[in-house]
């Protein structure tokens, strides 16, 4: 790239915006010599600093006051030479910047920022050389009196030897006497010596020396014969403070030589530093974004703006290239934006390549060219007597001469100038050639043999540079796909031109070219038309698809839920059988306990326990499974001897023969239990015409001439079939 191309986009006034956002004059002068690169890592790395810039800026900004470009006082030591107490003042200044911004990057720890805060770490603490110019120089840029032992005796006696001047002197004025003779009534100071202003008549009057006269000269000025030995005293002191003023600002100018190539680098630093928040300024200022750039040539700038034009009325264009096709034909009307959209795509790349962020939809890509090229507006040399024609070929036939694959041409107007069959002859060589060795082009033309060549030829796309019929206005756009119309003739009407004359002139078009406009209209019309359909479908298909991906979303949720409920379910059903588990042991130990007493019912009463306990339990584990449902509950009012039960907790059936409140006593085979009713069930009621008698404490039922005991007894098996019981339930039935 050259100054040329650089002056042709209008680089120059993207350095100037960015210069005027830069806090130092380091940061100035790297941004007035702001240089794009081809070199894709560079770029990269650019954009970087960029990008880091922005991220900081968004927060806060490095404290860039009082930085001063310290690199002519740099020079001037190098030369031996002596600074003046205004240039070390500078140089103390910016010592204090370069402390306050490395101190700023230490502290900053919630930005990622690795390429700044690698910068700000190199900056140098010169601590020594700090401190000997802060004791010298005061903060107005003066010497301090304590800038060494010497200085601040002479100054001493200085001051002292021109107060008693003053007091002399002032005395001589205030005597009466002389009154007379002073043309003012003040004291002035002439070569360094005090003098009084003496009426010229009176000169002779008053002994002394005439050291000045004024411009009229009724006033010379004259020093008292009194006052010279004092004037010499203080002259002297001023001699001895200048001297010693010289050898320590000659001592001070040489400890920065000695740590100048170290303050060089910190100030170089610095105006990197200062350079890089510029640039995140002007990305602020333009509602720039950080560009997705690639080695592939591929260039995708979705909502593409000029950074020149007024951020109201600029209107943004896509611009597609590299991927499908190298070369860009763009066609259309004049003041249709097709140049401007040209220049848009150079100025972006030239500022992309210079580590500026570009103003663009934020998914745009951009390719890095190693070189760009341009054959724009009016390039006639009168000097080398070129005509317009002329002086295009030359530059074009230079550009086509050093292009490559990787570069980026901007051909306006492609052969335009000369007769328009030679030069729609010339631009389709030019096309054709650029095409097959894949240079990304992007050229302009009216040219209709060009759009029919653009639209049968691989590696060419037609653009259109859109055109309001309505309103006769372009709207800058560009409509891929299609060729563009000049609308001559449309231009001419907006700007006054009479209707008979477009008649006549329409008259003087070829068929050809009549039929073609008219097809590229019709066929504009539909395509325009079909964009508006496809973009209808997209949205509704975007839509279906957010529909489809909230409905998954949900169906998530609600499996993601009903697996915790799952899980959360099973931990609790495992810690309660850990519970049963213990409650399990517990009543084995105590039924081992009961196995030492012999008698039947205690025991018997201890297994009931047992199972109701381990029923209970496991009940609260799955409620129900334990439970049978074996006839009817208990009526504490219809319940009497006689009736057959069944015995929940001990899984029988028997007869009651008592009831006693909320008890029944319950015939088991041959043993008596007293259980709770509410653990019976009925079964089945007595017969109406049985009848009670008690037998040796055992409720027995008397019918006809046999008795209940001896039928019973005639009925009972020898054998209990323990068989399939657990071991708690064949206990409880041998019992």
């Amino acid at each position: 790239m050259n100054e040329h191309i650089l002056n042709l986009l209008e680089f120059p006034n993207i350095r100037e915006r960015l210069a005027a956002y830069a806090a130092t004059y380091l940061g100035k002068d790297l941004a007035m010599r702001l240089w794009p690169s081809g070199d894709f890592r560079q770029v990269q790395r650019q954009l970087d600093e960029t990008s880091e810039a922005c991220r900081i800026y968004a927060q806060s900004s490095p404290p860039l006051g009082g930085i001063c470009d310290i690199r002519p006082q740099l020079d001037k030591v190098k030369r031996d030479g002596t600074l003046d107490t205004n240039e070390l003042a500078d140089i103390l200044s910016t010592m204090l910047g370069m402390r306050a911004v490395k101190k700023f990057f230490k502290e900053l720890v919630d930005v990622s920022a690795d390429i700044l805060k690698g910068q700000a770490q190199s900056i140098e603490i010169l601590g020594q050389l700090e401190r000997e110019l802060a004791l010298a120089i005061d903060e107005h840029g003066e010497l301090r009196d304590d800038a060494s032992f010497e200085l601040r005796r002479i100054r001493r006696e200085r001051r002292y030897k021109e107060n008693s001047v003053k007091e002399r002197i002032s005395a001589i004025a205030d005597k009466e006497s002389n009154k007379k003779f002073f043309q003012d009534d003040f004291v002035t100071v002439r070569d360094g010596r005090y003098v009084l202003p003496v009426k010229q008549e009176y000169k002779s009057a008053l002994p002394g020396i005439v050291h000045d006269r004024s411009a009229g000269g009724a006033t010379v000025f004259v020093e008292p014969l009194e006052l010279v030995e004092l004037n010499n005293d203080v002259k002297e002191l001023v001699i001895e403070e200048q001297q010693e003023i010289r050898r320590i600002l000659r001592q001070l100018s040489v400890l920065v030589a000695k740590d100048g190539d170290a303050l060089a680098n910190n100030a170089q630093i610095l105006g990197q530093i200062d350079f890089a928040f510029a640039k995140a300024r002007l990305a602020e200022e333009m509602a720039a974004v950080y560009p997705n750039i690639n080695d592939t040539g591929v260039i995708d700038l979705k909502a593409a703006k000029h950074p020149l034009l007024p951020t109201a009325t600029v209107v943004p264009v896509d611009i597609r290239l590299g991927e499908q096709y190298s070369v860009l034909l763009i066609t259309g009307p004049n003041t249709g934006g097709k140049t401007v959209g040209m220049k848009t795509l150079g100025l972006l790349t030239l500022m992309a390549q210079a580590g500026l962020y570009i103003p663009v939809a934020a998914d745009s890509s951009l390719a890095v060219c190693r070189n760009i090229e341009a054959d724009i507006g009016d390039e006639q040399s009168i000097e080398q007597n070129l005509s317009t024609f002329s002086a295009h070929m030359k530059n074009i036939i230079g550009i086509i001469s050093r292009a490559e694959r990787g570069d980026l041409l901007l051909l306006d107007e492609l052969g335009g100038g000369t007769d328009p069959a030679e030069g729609a002859a010339l631009a389709t060589a030019i096309l054709e050639k650029l095409a097959d060795e894949g240079i990304n082009t992007v050229a302009t033309t009216h040219y209709t043999e060009l759009k029919i060549f653009a639209h049968t030829t691989k590696g060419i796309e037609n653009a259109a540079a859109e055109f309001d019929e309505d309103t006769f206005l372009p709207t800058y756009r560009w409509q891929y796909g299609v060729p563009g119309v000049s609308n001559a003739f449309a231009v001419a009407r907006r700007l006054g031109a009479s209707e008979e004359l477009l008649a006549r002139a329409k008259g003087y078009l070829h068929t050809d070219h009549t039929t073609f406009a008219s097809v590229m209209e019709e066929f504009q019309s539909a395509k325009q038309a079909y964009e508006e359909k496809t973009a209808a479908i997209e949205a509704r298909l975007a839509r279906a698809d957010a529909a489809e991906r909230r409905a998954e979303a949900k169906e998530r949720q609600l499996n993601e839920e009903k697996a915790v409920i799952i899980r959360k379910a099973k931990e609790k059903a495992a810690a309660r059988l850990r519970g049963v588990e213990r409650e399990a042991q517990a009543i084995i130990e105590q039924l081992k306990e009961q196995f030492d007493d012999h008698g039947k019912i205690k025991r018997a009463q201890a297994v009931s326990d047992a199972r109701r306990r381990l029923n209970d339990a496991l009940d609260e584990v799955a409620p129900g499974i334990m439970t049978k449902k074996i006839g009817k509950r208990i009526d504490m009012k219809t319940i009497a001897p006689g009736d057959t039960v069944y015995v929940t907790k001990l899984d029988q059936n028997g007869e009651v023969v008592d009831v006693n409140g909320k008890d029944l006593a319950v015939m088991l085979g041959a043993m008596k239990i007293v259980v709770k009713a509410a653990d019976c069930r009925l079964v089945k009621k007595a017969e109406s015409a049985t009848r009670e008698k008690k037998v040796d404490n055992f409720a027995v039922q008397v019918t006809g001439e046999e008795s209940w005991g001896v039928a019973k007894m005639r009925d009972v098996s020898r054998e209990i079939d323990v068989r399939g019981l657990m071991v708690n339930e064949a206990e409880s039935v041998l019992a």
